[in-house]
């Protein structure tokens, strides 16, 4: 005991200047972290003043909080007496070694910098992208978030979203509504056509320019198909899409012209006796 307690009597000065330099490196990465947030929260707010997309700030705050955070760690470790340089070395070799096993996630990132650059998607519009259909609500650097409409937040992995088809069901401002109606072979095609016709006269939410199409589209098994196609805002696609069904669905009913089930006509022959 008295050993060490004249060891930490002769190392006293080195001792206190140990202490100082951990605190101060603790310090340094206290006050980073805060910069970081700092920083991305007033790069947030910079760009939605400027009406950036909200995808995009999502992503590049994540990247500018990484990277400060990244130099204060350095810092830090500087502080405490570690060579940065060979650091740094190491630390390159073992990022290759690291992204050789983590590809996907070097993917994902990869592919989250497309999206931003590209923008198939913005926040806030609908899309079906990486096999999954939702609203966008941001672009993180290894996955997108989307919000689907029965209420339930999926991480679709980036990589996954640019490796597949997107399609953004919000980027144009009008939709086209296509509906399959299929009537008996009894029903008087030409009646059948004003009755479709009277029921997309009567919604107002419909677009007369570009003008709606009504026309015989197939001869099926048990019904004759008419296509049905008229135009729409974009943010009333479902609610007419909807409208329209059982509005038709009432009209063909008092009109007497019927909606056929698949069915099959069986004939029977009674073979004469040979006897």
């Amino acid at each position: 005991m008295d050993q060490f307690m004249g060891w930490i009597t002769e190392n006293q000065d080195l001792i206190v200047s140990y202490v100082i330099k951990f605190i101060v490196a603790i310090l340094i990465l206290i006050i980073g972290k805060m910069i970081a947030n700092s920083v991305a929260k007033l790069l947030g707010r910079g760009m939605t003043k400027k009406g950036v997309d909200g995808a995009v700030i999502s992503f590049l705050s994540a990247i500018v909080k990484s990277v400060i955070f990244i130099a204060a760690v350095l810092m830090a470790l500087s502080q405490v007496g570690v060579q940065t340089t060979s650091f740094i070395a190491i630390l390159g070799a073992a990022g290759l070694a690291i992204g050789l096993s983590l590809q996907g996630s070097l993917s994902n990132m990869a592919s989250g910098v497309l999206i931003i650059m590209f923008r198939p998607f913005r926040a806030g519009e609908y899309v079906d992208a990486g096999g999954v259909s939702g609203t966008v609500n941001e672009v993180n650097i290894f996955q997108t978030v989307l919000k689907t409409p029965d209420n339930k937040v999926v991480y679709v992995p980036n990589a996954q979203i640019t490796g597949q088809p997107i399609t953004n069901y919000s980027r144009e401002d009008t939709r086209r509504v296509d509906l399959l109606i299929g009537v008996s072979y009894d029903a008087d095609l030409h009646k059948t056509k004003e009755v479709l016709e009277s029921v997309l006269k009567a919604e107002n939410r419909l677009l007369k320019e570009p003008a709606w199409n009504i026309q015989v589209h197939a001869l099926n098994n048990s019904s004759v198909d008419f296509i049905v196609r008229p135009w729409v805002n974009s943010t009333d696609y479902w609610p007419v899409y909807w409208d329209l069904m059982r509005e038709i669905k009432i009209a063909l009913d008092k009109n007497d012209i019927g909606i056929p089930y698949p069915q099959m006509d069986v004939h029977l022959f009674k073979q004469a006796s040979q006897d």
